[in-house]
């Protein structure tokens, strides 16, 4: 029994609420259950230096939590005066996943910043800083498309995430904190709309796993994206 009441192949609640602020080109408040982020987008019309003159455009990623995200309050990364190990491996991830899903050729030499800021964490604040940041991406390049900046479409899928784990002795979708601080197996999975594989993180925390359990939950990872994809598209309708 999941401490949620949810079935083994069961998601949280999923909501994409779009245009929650007044300044940025795309965004959106992305709520996996009691997982709560803010997700920007943000275009400069120049690319990184190391880009200039290639006719590539760039989409990267930054990502923090709030103070009080969490049970008891953090001391803000920037009152440390650097980021942590952590924070700084999550948003190349995110920046990883989304470029995946672009053609930056039709991007063109400019860059998009996505800002995914954690309200409130109960475990998967990677994945749904993927899947919202795809939302702000995606609302960021239909205002270039709109204005002629580029003609060519440069999103060439979707891409979502999703974590899946063995908690318990059973392969479960979508885990909250309560199974993610205490799953044998913890897995995030990064696919396209077509089920394209990005990217899988997967270790063992507290015992080992079989390849028909690491099947199991790319079974499940699947079932996740698939709603996690209509969620995007009927945020963006």
């Amino acid at each position: 029994m999941r401490p949620s009441g949810r079935s083994l192949n069961q998601m949280r609640d999923v909501v994409i609420e779009t245009g929650v602020t007044k300044h940025a080109e795309g965004s959106c408040l992305i709520k996996m259950g009691d997982t709560h982020v803010l997700c920007t987008a943000s275009i400069e019309e120049k690319p990184p230096s190391f880009l200039r003159n290639t006719g590539l455009g760039w989409v990267t990623a930054e990502y923090g939590m709030l103070p009080r995200a969490t049970n008891t309050r953090m001391r803000r990364e920037a009152a440390a005066g650097k980021q942590s190990g952590r924070t700084q491996e999550i948003q190349r991830l995110i920046g990883r996943a989304l470029r995946a899903g672009v053609d930056r050729s039709a991007l063109g030499e400019r860059q998009i910043t996505i800002d995914c800021d954690v309200i409130q964490a109960d475990g998967g604040t990677r994945c749904a800083s993927i899947t919202g940041g795809w939302v702000a991406l995606r609302l960021a390049v239909n205002k270039l498309l709109k204005t002629g900046v580029i003609v060519s479409d440069p999103i060439i899928d979707h891409v979502a995430a999703v974590s899946c784990g063995i908690y318990a002795g059973q392969p479960v979708l979508d885990l909250d904190y309560a199974e993610d601080s205490s799953a044998g197996t913890d897995a995030n999975f990064i696919l396209t709309g077509a089920k394209r594989l990005i990217e899988v993180q997967m270790s063992a925390e507290g015992a080992t796993f079989s390849r028909a359990e690491m099947i199991e939950l790319l079974d499940l990872a699947e079932i996740g994206v698939d709603g996690l994809v209509a969620a995007q598209k009927a945020a963006i309708a």
